[in-house]
């Protein structure tokens, strides 16, 4: 039977993260976890979803065809307020059959084929960044001169996006993840974006290049699809594409320089399975993403001792399962030698990223040549100094000063 709990101590999610500790998960999510795989949580609007803190359950869950990804349905314990006929949901929250419908006509590019193909694009793109970085200014900032316009670079490629409009998507982005922005003005944002791939869209299916716009553009023409549905995928995987990789750049590159026995390993060895290792342990110690994947479940569910009820909202925060030391030794460490490749930083299920094994790849040629090419690569700044992004639903850094 499911367990009672009094209202009164039930806690407020999301937690807050620990003063000089910015990898860690929040230190209240160690109790739970150690507790009990399943807790309620409060959330803004009152509602007490079920908080998701071990790793063998979150899986469970995640994997389980019982619990739903739609936002529109009941229960959904969403992260912000829903305006009725507000923007596009996106096939990441939608069930299958038209999550799956959806999902198939972009993931062609991200297969593992295509996207080690891109390898030699990519590097090309890191190695001028580099140099222009060199060539700059010191201290720079990583997140300006390379962190951000790397992904970016490779998305619009990938996309069929001028990357010369990259200041007007990126400040839209921004406001769209940010939790400190009223929900208007991200819808607003929202809009300007899915107006801006609408106009894309159209200019594609007058003149279509080799490009996945112009491929959506293609299911538009045959009825497939609506231009508007075109738009908020183009929307998606925009945001996705470049927002997520940034930060693990930026977030990486600072985990690592605050470890040096684990940069110099790293930058001082060539061996591409230790890089391939270094960034899927980098992916589970950081967890850019902080606002829990959140699920509602469709029928009642017995698992780990409690019983989820039909219309009970599920909040599976990635972080705090991929600290899970029932999985990884010592989970607070950072070891780029262990075998890492479970975690779940990309979600589980049908659901898990569509994009990340692009992600892997821009991430193994970054932390497999900064290093390498800028041996001295320091901070300019103090940890205390460094302007963290807590306020985002992607974490991560504003900037970081660094020098050489």
């Amino acid at each position: 039977m499911t367990s009672t709990v009094n209202q009164p101590e039930i806690p407020e999610y999301p937690m807050a993260r620990a003063t000089g500790c910015p990898f860690d998960p929040p230190p209240a999510l160690r109790p739970m976890q150690e507790g009990a795989p399943l807790a309620k949580v409060r959330l803004w609007d009152g509602s007490t979803p079920w908080l998701v803190t071990r790793y063998a359950e979150q899986r469970a869950l995640l994997g389980d065809s019982r619990v739903s990804a739609d936002i529109t349905k009941p229960g959904y314990p969403s992260s912000a307020p829903v305006r009725p006929g507000g923007p596009g949901i996106g096939f990441i929250l939608m069930d299958d059959p038209e999550h799956a419908r959806l999902r198939r006509m972009v993931a062609s590019p991200f297969t593992i084929k295509r996207t080690q193909a891109l390898r030699p694009a990519v590097q090309r793109i890191v190695d001028d960044r580099i140099d222009a970085m060199l060539a700059g200014p010191k201290p720079a900032d990583l997140v300006r001169d390379f962190a951000l316009p790397v992904p970016s670079l490779v998305i619009c490629e990938l996309l069929g996006v001028p990357y010369s409009d990259h200041d007007f998507f990126q400040d839209n982005s921004k406001m769209l993840i940010s939790l400190a922005i009223p929900p208007e003005e991200r819808a607003a944002a929202h809009g300007r974006l899915e107006s801006y791939l609408d106009d894309l869209v159209g200019e594609k299916l007058a003149a279509p290049g080799d490009d996945l716009l112009s491929r959506l553009g293609e299911r538009v023409e045959a009825g497939e699809i609506t231009r508007r549905d075109a738009a908020q995928m183009g929307v998606l995987l925009l945001l996705a594409g470049h927002e997520t990789t940034a930060n693990m750049i930026a977030l990486g590159t600072l985990a690592l320089l605050q470890h040096p026995e684990q940069l110099a390993a790293l930058r001082d060895g060539d061996d591409p399975k230790r890089v391939a290792s270094a960034v899927d342990e980098l992916l589970r110690y950081l967890n850019i993403t902080h606002n829990g994947r959140r699920r509602v479940a469709l029928e009642d569910i017995e698992i780990a001792g409690q019983v989820i009820r039909a219309g009970d909202g599920l909040v599976v925060p990635n972080d705090i399962g991929n600290r899970d030391p029932a999985v990884f030794d010592d989970p607070d460490r950072l070891d780029i030698e262990r075998d890492a490749r479970s975690h779940v930083a990309f979600g589980f299920g049908v659901h898990q990223c569509l994009g990340q094994g692009l992600a892997r790849m821009e991430l193994q040629v970054v932390y497999g040549t900064l290093y390498r090419r800028i041996p001295g690569l320091r901070l300019a700044a103090g940890l205390d100094d460094i302007p963290f992004k807590h306020d985002g639903a992607v974490y991560g850094v504003h900037e970081l000063p660094v020098t050489w």
